[in-house]
């Protein structure tokens, strides 16, 4: 949906959306016609192979993403962290191989790999888990409930943030990846 709120304040006249899903399309059409009522969504299950204009999308998203990879910067240093990650699809041997070699107990994969990508959840079978002091807090602590009906600090809480920016990325950890559920982590780009 932030895709298509970037375009349309752009400016662009968005008439019809066609997307390419794996999850229940009813569903997520209704949700994207609900948020966007002017705008005629067709969501399907391979998208990519009824419609050639998702197809088209497709291989632009796929050239895309390896000149991306290519000129990726990597933010971690690691002695002996590799650029051959493989195509990145699941069933690709080398990227599953890199994913193996360059997981980390504790912090989960460099920033390059996408966390809520379905793929990574059986690398973290053994990792550490985490408890924090937030998840002892009683009712009047100050915190909110999350998905366990355990307490998590709001970051206006600890000083980091005011409390309209804090209620915008308290750190539930909803919809997030289940290893920073977990851990209740949350990126931050502003303190």
């Amino acid at each position: 949906m932030g895709l298509i709120d970037r375009v349309l304040k752009m400016g662009v006249l968005l008439t019809e959306v066609y997307i390419d899903t794996v999850g229940d399309a009813g569903k997520y059409e209704m949700k994207l016609s609900n948020s966007f009522p002017s705008i005629k969504f067709v969501v399907a299950k391979k998208a990519d192979s009824l419609y050639p204009v998702v197809s088209g999308a497709s291989i632009v998203a796929k050239v895309t993403r390896d000149r991306a990879l290519r000129e990726w910067v990597l933010d971690e240093t690691a002695e002996n962290m590799q650029r051959n990650f493989g195509s990145g699809y699941p069933g690709d041997p080398q990227t599953k191989s890199w994913l193996e070699d360059h997981k980390h107990h504790i912090f989960g994969f460099p920033s390059l790999v996408r966390f809520s990508w379905g793929t990574c959840n059986s690398y973290f079978k053994d990792a550490a888990e985490v408890l924090w002091e937030s998840d002892n807090l009683d009712e009047d602590g100050g915190g909110s409930n999350n998905k366990n009906g355990k307490r998590q600090l709001k970051l206006s809480n600890v000083g980091f943030t005011t409390s309209k920016r804090s209620e915008e990325i308290e750190s539930s950890g909803k919809g997030r990846c289940r290893f920073f559920q977990a851990r209740k982590l949350e990126h931050l780009t502003y303190f």
